[in-house]
């Protein structure tokens, strides 16, 4: 069974910052692009951070570049998302998805964030 985990979300002031994790299981994790997304009550669930399987190469949203990294443990099949500067915009319930074309793209529950005063 396909599970995904997340974990890390809460409350935080500006300026602050979380680190949110996700552990995979019933896959072949390191074989899988890990992704975070994120969704913000009445907007659509966006693309936020990638790391690929192969090279761990990365990609960010615009919007997150500079304040926010992803990183993958596959011995220990998480990956991690290091949440910096966090401002009020960033508030949205943050899902974690495994991709790997042809063979699954899987999701977890998601774990919410609120960046607030």
């Amino acid at each position: 069974q396909v599970q995904l985990v997340e974990s890390g979300g809460g409350l935080v002031q500006p300026g602050g910052s979380l680190r949110l994790s996700c552990i995979g299981s019933g896959f072949a994790f390191s074989r899988y692009s890990m992704n975070w997304y994120r969704q913000a009550p009445g907007k659509e669930r966006e693309p936020v951070a990638s790391i690929r399987s192969v090279d761990f190469s990365t990609t960010y949203a615009d919007s997150v570049k500079g304040r926010f990294t992803v990183t993958r443990d596959n011995a220990e099949r998480t990956v991690y998302l290091q949440m910096n500067d966090l401002k009020p915009d960033d508030t949205a319930v943050y899902y974690c998805n495994a991709l790997r074309i042809l063979y699954g793209n899987y999701w977890g529950q998601g774990t919410q964030v609120t960046v607030s005063s």
